[in-house]
């Protein structure tokens, strides 16, 4: 074996699932040399080919008008949407690998286990690792470590404080907390998919899967029968175990239960009774148990059911949920009764920073379902969309560190400068709009070709990114003609070294990869029509055009450019050519930065 080296970083992200690769990539564009370490073989965690969980959100599977999350998790979706619009796994995981192997100041280890954390003090000075693969042993010195394991690993061997199982109601005062303070959590669940093969397909059961009745089914759906035929095609949520038992030390024999239990289900599913399942046959069976609930690592604020409920605006906001407070019961598929206590909410919440970083450690931070929050707060705030943003707001906050030389609690002191990155990055908070000082945008007079009623242009210099609400935010075009429909902020003279521009990706409808034929078929398929996709940027100066920059072929919401020189100019026009599909072109935001 290789004798043990040193890497060292300013960014250390511990965990490759949504959120640790939306900290990582923050992290590396905000100028911070980071490295991402993941023990599996593909990143994505619970939305990789090993596990295949579609990411949900705020948008609660399209119910909630315009909550889809934005940021560096919508560029990775639509990226996909371009890319894989047979809705592949294994593509998916291409797509995530690429994008964080090819980011400029990131550093990749795939199959590395992290095996232990060196602290002086209140302080996380390294880690040590190995790399299954290689045979590589190393120890990764950072300045500001990120635990996004889900497990809480990097927290409990730097000897962080930590939570696992329910409060007691008396605790925070929480209704749907029990009454006694325990261990048990959320299971974990495997999944299948199977094919119509279009003829009659016998199963077998294995001698070692359990004899599943109809009566332990009872209140679990599973029959093919209906035009959703929920599950048959891509596995049943609620076929989950573990949460009685250590969800952590049990996972190997959680996993074999798991296994004899799902085989028992499609053999009753395949077997016993009228479930129009007789032409389908198993195609892949999931192996790596999607864990729901383990470690909460404790921040200076833990998020609680209340706080979700009434939406409390928090001075310190940094991200947002809206999925509900989507609680199962530890005995999972043994429970008699619903599969999950499922309280929905009014509106999207905001979650503080304080929950983002450790409160005995000072430069250990967290993102994804260990966040700072009691059990029935994580309820919601566990589903990756959520954990998704959460990250891009933890790597934003650890470059920040790096770069002002600070812990990232004493960034809560810079908490309004982190928003405006984060909205800067296209990052939705609720509540809170642009003010960013350097916005020549902000102050420009804005004029339009055309527009409809209560999308007037000035809209895109009004601070928010997306429709609120009944306020659009926005300028909608009438139907585009030949030379297409134009804005144009006109400003006083200015070097011009970037602008900025949000689209229209349709927040109402989900964009995510999914198992489920049901899910992709509630989908439009290919790039949102919405999107602007043929547009110039015309720079004018005395009304005479000084630099053109010609996009063609856009299927994102964001879209950042960066000049390799100043321009010189007193208007910036955007002419937008074509669509993806809707015959107006809407835009959200216009923003103009100078030298």
């Amino acid at each position: 074996m290789e004798k043990t080296s040193c890497e060292r970083y300013d960014v250390v992200v511990a965990g490759g699932g949504m959120a640790g690769i939306c900290a990582a990539l923050a992290a590396a564009r905000h100028g911070a040399e980071t490295v991402l370490i993941h023990n599996r073989p593909v990143l994505g965690g619970n939305a990789s080919s090993e596990i295949r969980m579609h990411i949900c959100g705020a948008d609660v599977h399209g119910k909630r008008p315009n909550a889809r999350e934005t940021g560096i998790i919508e560029e990775l979706l639509l990226e996909n949407r371009r890319r894989n619009p047979q809705h592949s796994f294994s593509v998916f995981d291409t797509v995530l690998w690429e994008k964080v192997r090819f980011q400029e100041h990131l550093t990749l280890h795939l199959n590395t286990q992290m095996l232990d954390a060196e602290t002086r003090g209140n302080h996380v000075e390294s880690v040590s690792c190995l790399q299954v693969t290689t045979e590589r042993e190393f120890r990764v010195y950072g300045s500001v470590f990120v635990d996004c394991t889900g497990d809480g690993v990097l927290a409990v061997k730097a000897g962080a404080a930590t939570r696992m199982g329910r409060e007691s109601r008396a605790e925070f005062g929480e209704s749907y907390a029990p009454e006694q303070a325990d261990r048990k959590t959320m299971g974990s669940t495997l999944m299948f998919c199977a094919n119509d093969t279009g003829k009659p397909c016998p199963f077998e059961k294995p001698w070692w899967a359990y004899d599943i009745s109809e009566a332990q089914l009872k209140d679990r759906q599973h029959s093919a029968e209906g035009p959703e035929r929920l599950g048959v095609d891509s596995g049943y949520w609620w076929l989950e175990l573990g949460g009685t038992q250590d969800v952590i030390a049990d996972s190997e024999s959680i996993r074999d239960e798991l296994l004899r239990t799902l085989f028992g289900v499609w053999d009753h599913v395949k077997n016993k009774g009228e479930h129009g399942a007789e032409n389908y046959a198993l195609d892949w069976i999931q192996f790596l148990p999607g864990k729901r609930e383990s470690r909460r690592i404790e921040g200076d604020y833990l998020l609680k059911q209340q706080d979700l409920e009434q939406a409390v605006a928090f001075p310190d906001t940094v991200a947002y949920g809206g999925w509900p407070m989507d609680m199962h019961p530890p005995e999972g598929f043994l429970y008699h009764g619903e599969a999950t206590c499922y309280l929905h909410l009014q509106q999207p919440y905001s979650i503080p920073y304080r929950c983002y970083y450790a409160r005995d450690l000072d430069n250990l931070m967290m993102a994804g379902r260990n966040i700072s929050a009691t059990h029935t707060a994580f309820g919601s705030i566990r589903v990756m969309a959520t954990c998704a943003v959460g990250g891009q707001a933890v790597g934003t906050a650890a470059a920040m560190a790096v770069e002002k030389n600070c812990t990232p609690r004493e960034i809560g002191q810079s908490i309004r400068e982190l928003q405006q990155r984060l909205l800067r990055d296209d990052c939705y908070l609720p509540g809170i709009a642009n003010e960013d000082g350097a916005d020549l945008a902000r102050t420009a007079a804005v004029t339009a070709s055309s527009w409809q009623k209560g999308w007037e242009p000035e809209q895109v210099v009004n601070g928010v990114s997306r429709t609120v609400g009944q306020a659009s935010n926005g300028w909608r075009s009438e139907a585009l003609v030949a030379g297409g429909a134009w804005l144009r902020l006109a400003l006083p003279a200015a070097e011009i070294r970037e602008v900025s521009l949000k689209f229209d990706s349709d927040l109402s409808r989900e964009i995510m990869i999914s198992l489920s034929k049901a899910v992709q078929r509630a989908q439009i398929p290919g790039v949102p029509p919405t999107l602007v996709k043929d547009y110039d940027l015309q720079f004018l100066l005395s009304g005479r055009e000084v630099h053109k920059i010609e996009a063609r072929g856009n299927y994102q919401r964001f879209r950042r450019h960066r000049l390799s020189a100043p321009v010189t100019a007193d208007a910036v026009e955007l002419v937008v050519h074509s669509t993806n599909g809707a015959e107006t072109a809407v835009v959200y935001e216009v923003r103009i930065y100078g030298t």
